[in-house]
């Protein structure tokens, strides 16, 4: 059975989808059974309003670059049909949600449930509890390669945030596209083995012949042959076994 997700992250013209700020870009990935598919969807939005300094200063979309690019409502139905009914991994996800959800009500459709979030951000508290776990964090934490995010992009930042989704649940198999094969490592995990003691040793498989052919072989290589540190002491002979007795 194939289990289909969707890692997916927004650019916005400010904090509040209720307070005139709205969505300028989205971008999506696709993970098959955690790993990535080639199969994206990426918009650049028209918000039909001027872009604030604060926010330009973050993703460097301007409202003269954005003039042309489709509406919402132009793209929304294509959007919908991408996500189908997969878990959406976002990063911080209830913000990028009301955006989302914003959009959706504009165009006289149904939220997306809040249910099927998966947010990264709780799952990086709970593993890395009172470290920072801003994506860039993450990124440095798990060797990710940023050198590519000079300003936040939607797509870009969901390939970064596919990745490390796939190191929060120790469920990386592939690296993504933007990784090269001579980068990739294979980590390998220690695994401890518990070996319980016998409640009585087993019997030896050499007789004492074979002991002693094997000291006289020993005997030959020298004084300093190292195999002489590994030889068992030698059985008090017979007569000294009774004395002692």
């Amino acid at each position: 059975m194939t289990t289909r997700e969707i890692v997916f992250d927004t650019e916005t013209t400010g904090l509040d989808p209720y307070k005139g700020d709205r969505l300028v870009e989205i971008g999506c990935i696709e993970l098959l059974n955690r790993v990535p598919s080639g199969q994206t969807f990426h918009k650049y939005l028209n918000p039909q309003r001027d872009m604030p300094a604060e926010a330009f200063a973050v993703h460097g979309l301007s409202a003269e670059f954005l003039a042309d690019k489709p509406l919402f409502a132009d793209v929304v139905e294509e959007f919908v049909a991408f996500l189908g009914d997969a878990p959406l991994i976002a990063h911080n996800a209830s913000f990028d949600l009301g955006f989302i959800n914003a959009e959706l009500e504009r165009c006289g459709l149904a939220p997306i449930p809040r249910t099927r979030l998966v947010d990264t951000l709780q799952l990086a508290r709970r593993k890395y509890p009172g470290a920072s776990n801003r994506l860039d964090d993450l990124c440095a934490r798990y060797r990710i390669d940023t050198s590519r995010r000079v300003k936040h992009g939607a797509l870009l930042d969901a390939e970064l945030l596919a990745e490390v989704y796939l190191e929060l649940i120790e469920a990386r198999q592939v690296s993504l596209d933007l990784v090269s094969v001579e980068t990739v490592s294979i980590e390998v995990s220690e695994t401890v083995r518990l070996v319980r003691a016998r409640p009585a040793p087993l019997p030896p498989r050499l007789d004492a012949a074979d002991i002693a052919a094997h000291r006289a072989f020993v005997g030959t290589l020298g004084d300093q042959a190292i195999w002489k540190d590994y030889l068992p002491a030698p059985e008090p002979a017979a007569e000294e076994t009774r004395a002692a007795g």
